[in-house]
C-alpha cells in the first residue's frame, strides 16, 4: 500500500488525492520514487539530506523524479509485493480473512491504474 502511495503523490491530481501532490517532498520525506531517483540523479542526495528545505528543492526533486525511472521502478516493486502476498495468501486455509488478504492485494493493484 505505502509504495503505490508514494507513487500516486507525483502521478495523481490532487482533488484524485484529496491532498495536494508532492505532499511527502514538502513534508522532507524521501519515498521510493525519490531513492529509486537518486540512481540516476545523485544530486538528490543533498536535497534529501536537508529534507528539501531550501527553496526550489521540491520542484527540482519532483521534476527529476518524473525525469528518472523511479516512479516506474516504485510500480514494479509494488506489483511485485502484490503479486507475492496474493500467491502466499493462497497457502492459507480458504476462509474469509484469507479472501480479504486476496481482495486487499487486489485493491492496492488496481489502485495503480
Amino acid at each position: 500500500f505505502q509504495l503505490v502511495d508514494d507513487l500516486l503523490d507525483f502521478v495523481s491530481s490532487a482533488e484524485a488525492m484529496g491532498k495536494p501532490t508532492a505532499t511527502d517532498l514538502k513534508l522532507g520525506l524521501a519515498t521510493a520514487p525519490v531513492l529509486f531517483a537518486c540512481e540516476k540523479y545523485p544530486e538528490l542526495n543533498p536535497m534529501i539530506m536537508r529534507r528539501f528545505q531550501e527553496p526550489g528543492d521540491v520542484e527540482k526533486a519532483f521534476e527529476l523524479v518524473h525525469k528518472s525511472r523511479g516512479l516506474e521502478q516504485t510500480q514494479f516493486l509494488a506489483k511485485q509485493h502484490c503479486q507475492e502476498a496474493m500467491r502466499l495468501s493462497q497457502l492459507l486455509k480458504e476462509s474469509p480473512y484469507q479472501k480479504g488478504l486476496v481482495v486487499t492485494a487486489d485493491f492496492v493493484l488496481n489502485r495503480m491504474k
